[in-house]
């Protein structure tokens, strides 16, 4: 008994290794996003950290006209993003915990 307790607390131990690797993983996975007509360029990382700004000198004319492209294209790029991010840590985590019964009622 106690010997299969150990050996899950070990999986659950190196599934939380997995997932903070993949964490550092998504670091280096960038998602690109722009406007339509491309005057706002933005790229995230998969941990929906902004990593670059790309304004077109047409929108520094209009606050109002640059607020709103920056709300849309954030917005479709963190939402990108943050489906990566799920996507993946969710194989991670699946694929290191240990076979649980009745673990799966819980979905």
């Amino acid at each position: 008994m106690f010997g299969d307790l150990i050996g899950m607390m070990g999986k659950l131990q190196e599934a939380q290794k997995k997932v903070e690797e993949t964490k550092q993983r998504l670091n280096s996975v960038l998602i690109h996003e722009q406007s339509a007509d491309g005057l706002l360029k933005v790229t995230v990382t998969a941990n929906r950290q902004i990593r670059s700004l790309e304004v077109n000198d047409e929108l520094l004319n209009d606050k109002e006209e640059l607020e709103d492209y920056l709300i849309m294209v954030l917005n479709r790029a963190i939402e990108k993003a943050g489906n990566v991010h799920e996507t993946e840590i969710a194989a991670v985590t699946k694929e290191g915990m240990p076979n649980i019964p009745g673990l799966d009622l819980f979905k």
